[in-house]
């Protein structure tokens, strides 16, 4: 029995103008339900655009476009395979959290783009919701959110299209427009669309618009008072795990939609984290650390956001993730190929750095747009030192390896305090695990083994599993004795922890010396924009430049 999926996947190409834009890749995978072998999949590039210096969007309808060419030609090329369609049991979605669309219901049209998380036209909505807040405390909505007022969460962002967009206006004074992150827009036109598609998302996906009761499962009409959103534009939340309605076309029509979660989440499910305490980190341009607290919402008192991990099945629990987010993790290789020239490809940093052994004492800090997790310190630069005459490029290369390492090092010790649950090992995912030094390092200096699953995966093994597990598909057992075995590759640690903590402990002077480079107050840079232009506001999760990978 098989099972498909979509799935948003990010490749960092062009620069964060108009004029070029970034290719992403609508990514769909069949998967065998018994094995877990990924069976088949195809993707498709679409573009981001970049209006104006911070915006960052995508066309809805190319969204769209690019997800029913994915399942036709998968569709194609599992009957090559001789697999009937008839064994495809399930469709499950996986997508960026935040990325908030609204369209009109009654002609199914978009009334903007789509707004893209890391977007950053909504700076000033966020300080005015601040400012409205008692003691103009950023974290004032937490207790009920998990999460502080920051521009990467979807309330602000549709605050900015009720308050810009005169469609958006227009379709909510007529009743017309509908909200929704990436995950709604898929299932509603899937479902049908106008012609009785479902509005709908999942625990996972609600939990990041800031207009969520983490307690409750529900939107909370004093938080949507506060944003003064009406709550009929909202989608209904469901659980992660069961059948939201069936697909009304193409080559699929007819198999339920049963599986949703934010692709966080659903790396999180993937690894098989299902025990309060486990956690997972996925390294793309950032890095993403989550870890499951269980069924009862952790708040951080250490800088990290609280969120809804899962709900696998409508009378399922609620489960909660501590997650914390490093701005800067592969995009500091490329920070290395493209802007100092001293690698020519992103494979070519662990030969330098392998060839060096040790960074002799540098220490690479690449705060390029401030500090994030555990810091939210937007006034730090990105520092390198230690320099002497021996280093070389090979020492950078380590150097930079060593950063990644480093700022998952701090989260975790953050998560460690929050939770008092020391973690004993980290499975990992991404595009930067296949690079075995960087994975060595990052069991050497957790000081903890480091687990690497042989399918990379995760993220759409994830959504598999919530969609074969719903209740009137059940071909997917989630019961721990029926989880498949994921093989994997373990890295113990190497060095004493003795020299881990010293290395750690001069990083840490490294990120010190690079605070308050900045200052708050307006000032030019070279392209002649203000400082806060440049940096994220203080409790932002990563918003580097346009060019993440993410997971």
């Amino acid at each position: 029995m098989y099972w498909l999926l979509y799935k948003p996947w990010q490749w960092s190409h062009g620069r964060s103008d108009s004029t070029l834009a970034k290719r992403i890749y609508d990514l769909l995978g069949v998967f065998n339900a018994k094995t877990a072998e990924l069976v088949s999949h195809h993707q498709v590039e679409i573009q981001q655009s970049f209006p104006k210096e911070g915006w960052v969007e995508e066309d809805p309808k190319e969204i769209m476009q690019s997800v029913y060419e994915c399942m036709e030609r998968t569709c194609e090329k599992l009957q090559q395979l001789d697999i009937d369609l008839s064994n495809i049991k399930a469709v499950g979605v996986t997508n960026q959290r935040e990325t908030t669309l609204v369209w009109d219901k009654e002609t199914g049209e978009p009334l903007y783009n789509a707004i893209v998380w890391l977007d950053l036209r909504t700076q000033s909505t966020v300080e005015s919701l601040i400012n409205k807040a008692p003691g103009q405390n950023k974290n004032h909505l937490k207790p009920k959110t998990g999460l502080p007022i920051s521009p990467y969460f979807s309330a602000v962002k549709l605050r900015w299209l009720l308050d810009n967009v005169e469609e958006v206006r227009l379709a909510v004074r007529s009743q017309r427009a509908m909200f929704g992150t990436v995950d709604s827009w898929i299932i509603w036109c899937l479902t049908g669309g106008q012609n009785g598609g479902v509005h709908c998302t999942d625990v996972s996906n609600a939990s990041r618009t800031m207009l969520f009761n983490i307690h409750s499962l529900d939107w909370d009409p004093e938080l949507c008072r506060y944003f003064d959103i009406p709550m009929e534009i909202l989608p209904e939340v469901r659980s992660s795990s069961e059948i939201y309605g069936v697909m009304k076309s193409c080559s699929l029509a007819g198999v339920p939609i049963s599986g949703c979660l934010g692709d966080q989440s659903a790396a999180l499910v993937g690894q098989m984290c299902f025990q309060e305490g486990q956690a997972k980190n996925t390294y793309g341009t950032g890095c993403f650390l989550l870890r499951n607290t269980g069924t009862k919402p952790l708040m951080s008192d250490h800088g990290l956001l609280t969120t809804v991990a899962y709900k696998l099945g409508k009378n399922e629990p609620a489960c909660y993730a501590l997650e914390g987010s490093v701005a800067i993790a592969g995009a500091v290789v490329r920070w290395l190929k493209d802007n100092l020239g001293i690698v020519q490809s992103s494979a070519e940093i662990e030969k330098l750095a392998a060839a060096a052994g040790t960074s002799y004492g540098c220490y690479f800090v690449p705060a390029f747009s401030g500090l994030y997790a555990p810091y939210w310190e937007p006034s730090a630069r990105g520092i390198i030192c230690g320099l002497t005459q021996f280093t070389n490029r090979n020492h950078l290369a380590f150097a930079a390896l060593e950063a990644v390492c480093f700022q998952t090092r701090e989260i975790l010790d953050a998560m460690n305090q929050d939770s008092g649950l020391p973690l004993t090992q980290l499975q990992v995912d991404g595009g930067m695990t296949s690079n075995r030094l960087l994975m060595q390092l990052q069991a050497d200096i957790l000081c903890i083994p480091v687990v690497k699953p042989t399918m990379s995966e995760t993220t759409a093994l994830g959504v598999a599993m919530a969609a074969g597990a719903a209740e009137g598909v059940g071909v997917w057992s989630l019961s721990p004795s029926d989880l498949p075995h994921a093989t994997s590759e373990k890295y113990q640690p190497q060095i004493h922890c003795d020299e881990s903590e010293f290395r750690f402990a001069r990083w840490k002077k490294a990120v010190q010396r690079s605070m308050n480079w900045e200052t708050t107050e307006p000032c030019c840079n070279a392209n002649g924009l203000g400082e806060k232009m440049n940096g994220a506001p203080w409790g932002a999760p990563p918003t580097p430049p346009p060019t993440r990978a993410g997971p």
